[in-house]
């Protein structure tokens, strides 16, 4: 819908968007689920600190209609100390809501699985950093994730599946 106060002009150099064109966008981002415990209690504080840090991240997509889904990164830090002993345990479930509209097949799939969690990313990333500090640890300082990478080995991993599966019969 064109503004009513603009000039032919402006309205010619500001087309609204068609119903036909592709349409990506971020209607809201939101934690759906934060966590954080130290097993170790003040232990964690008493022992030197040599961490070792894993990660544990997994994506779902919920379709809520046609155009709008919710993507959910859940983003899992363990830091370990000696012995294996766990000095803390944060998790996030970072959200949002996006409006998708005039993708199919492997394009959408690689919006949902690859553009949304990257989007979601560095919200998770202060999310976890501010538990940490807020524990009493360090900030985790978390590198970049190439979520592209990861939806190509995803397409790669499935791809050998169905053809294991393929000769199998």
């Amino acid at each position: 819908m064109a503004d009513e106060n603009q000039t032919p002009e402006q309205e010619q150099n500001n087309p609204q968007p068609s119903g036909d064109q592709p349409r990506f966008g971020v209607k809201r981002i939101y934690v759906k689920d934060i966590s954080f415990e130290t097993p170790m209690g003040v232990q964690a504080f008493q022992t030197q600190w040599q961490p070792k840090v894993s990660q544990d991240l997994n994506t779902q997509v919920n379709k809520l209609d046609d155009n709008h889904f919710e993507v959910v990164l859940k983003l899992t830090i363990t830091v370990k100390m000696a012995e294996d002993k766990t000095a803390f345990l944060a998790e996030v479930h970072q959200a949002g809501i996006f409006e998708v509209a005039g993708f199919d097949g492997q394009p959408l799939q690689h919006l949902l699985s690859s553009s949304c969690p990257e989007i979601l990313f560095p919200y998770a990333r202060e999310a976890l950093d501010n538990l940490a500090v807020r524990g009493g640890f360090p900030p985790l300082q978390l590198p970049p994730i190439n979520f592209d990478a990861l939806f190509a080995q995803a397409i790669a991993q499935a791809k050998q599946e169905a053809e294991a599966a393929g000769q199998s019969n």
